[in-house]
């Protein structure tokens, strides 16, 4: 029987797995593919490592989880060559700044940083979330490029007693706007303008209505998740107002603070896979000085948790038929 060797994150981590082992001829044993699935609910984060780096493998270990599930934007880049439902392309090639021009760039702690993403649980800005996305890094920055992961479920054990009571039961608002210069809450960076690269993500996100999901919600296991994304964020449901604004912006710093005391953060090799349950986890990237290129893939795992809608009824067939016919959802 194939097998596989697996260990814990480490000690300074309550969730994660490390797995080795993962071929051809392990994928094709059923026992190896639910014991995979076993880990990814129990631990939530599973870091492959030795795996072959190709598209097609992706793909292979991907559906491991469950079906792949195209991404809901017309706009963002698709892979080409061995393309598969789902993976898509994120690709910062290398820029020079010295004349000045730092539109798309952020400052933080003192360094210009391109590909810089704030905490944030993908697809946020639909009314279905996505179970789970595997990523690669086909090429990194020599320094920088970390993809950082912070489990819900302790995030909520360690969140200010007093904002946790109040944000719980509460329902939080997002937008597909993904443009680091609106984001409203949360903020911990400055920007120096738009890239002018977002146009038509900027039109598309005229088009899909506000999502809206719960700041905290239960896991099957009764394990309370806090779940609150300040990047794309809008605001608090039926608290558009001054007072749900500061408390907002007060929950939102509160989590950014115990999302980085809680972090994983990846240090990429080039035969690295990483499968995280986006129900539970949030994630973020700490972006690279923009002399580097940086490259990843990922794919998308079809699954929801049911909790998220949008505003005024509407479905994702309807808007995915407004913004792109053409995306096989």
């Amino acid at each position: 029987m194939a097998a596989i060797s697996v260990k814990d994150l480490g000690p300074d981590y309550n969730f994660g797995s490390i797995v080795h082992g993962i071929t051809w001829d392990t994928l094709a044993d059923e026992s190896v593919r639910q014991q995979l699935r076993d880990i990814f609910e129990d631990r939530g984060l599973i870091v492959f490592e030795g795996v072959e780096a190709s598209g097609k493998m992706q793909a292979e270990l991907s559906k491991v989880f469950g079906p792949l599930k195209d991404h809901p934007t017309a706009s963002t880049p698709r892979v080409s060559e061995d393309y598969v439902p789902g993976l898509i392309d994120m690709h910062s090639a290398p820029r020079d700044i010295s004349n000045g021009d730092l539109r798309g760039l952020v400052r933080k702690n003192g360094k210009i940083l391109t590909r810089y993403s704030p905490w944030h649980f993908d697809h946020c800005y639909n009314d279905e979330l996505n179970l789970a996305g595997v990523l690669r890094v086909v090429k990194n920055s020599p320094e920088g490029g970390r993809t950082g992961f912070s489990d819900g479920v302790e995030i909520y054990k360690d969140f200010d007693p007093a904002l946790r009571e109040k944000i719980e039961g509460i329902n939080v608002l997002y937008t597909l706007d993904t443009r680091l210069t609106t984001m409203r809450f949360g903020r911990d960076f400055e920007t120096f303008g738009d890239s002018p690269g977002v146009r038509k993500t900027v039109e598309e996100a005229k088009i899909f209505p506000r999502a809206i999901h719960p700041a905290v919600f239960s896991r099957a296991n009764g394990d309370k998740v806090m779940h609150i994304g300040p990047w794309m964020s809008v605001g608090l449901e039926h608290h558009e107002d001054a007072e749900g604004e500061a408390l907002f912006e007060a929950a939102c710093q509160e989590l950014n603070k115990q999302a980085y005391a809680k972090a994983y953060w990846h240090n990429w090799k080039p035969n690295d896979m990483v499968v995280w349950d986006n129900r539970r986890l949030l994630h973020a990237v700490e972006g690279n000085d923009p002399v580097y290129e940086r490259q990843s893939q990922r794919t998308t795992i079809r699954g929801d948790y049911g909790l998220g809608y949008f505003e005024h009824g509407k479905k994702i067939g309807e808007v995915n038929r407004e913004i792109a016919p053409e995306v096989v959802m």
